[in-house]
């Protein structure tokens, strides 16, 4: 079994690389915490294997929520910004999502594009 973590990232909201960078970075980090808690050997076996991940796009904040939905019994982290520079506070920008088994989340995150 391979694991990998995956984020999906609002395209809508067209975020800067460097608000998207710092938005993925609070998803990746959110969502592996709550995999070490409870799921700690995954989260070891994770960090050893490379801590793959990728980021994918959600077309809105009704798909990204329609994704959480499906990821319900994967650990997973939804990301609301701050407001502190463009976007209003309480915005939902992305999801973290694992790490866990890659084939389970393929199921539901293998059809998304991949971010650029």
């Amino acid at each position: 079994m391979k694991f990998k973590q995956v984020i999906v990232v609002r395209k809508d909201l067209k975020l800067s690389k460097g608000k998207m960078a710092a938005q993925v970075a609070h998803a990746s980090l959110e969502s592996f915490i709550k995999t070490q808690k409870k799921h700690p050997e995954i989260a070891k076996r994770w960090l050893r294997e490379g801590a793959k991940k990728v980021v994918v796009y959600a077309y809105d904040e009704k798909h990204l929520l329609e994704i959480k939905e499906l990821a319900k019994k994967f650990p997973n982290a939804l990301i609301r910004d701050a407001g502190l520079t463009h976007l209003e506070p309480g915005t939902i920008t992305c999801l973290g999502i694992g790490p866990f088994d890659e084939e389970e989340l393929d199921k539901i995150t293998g059809s998304l594009k991949l971010v650029n």
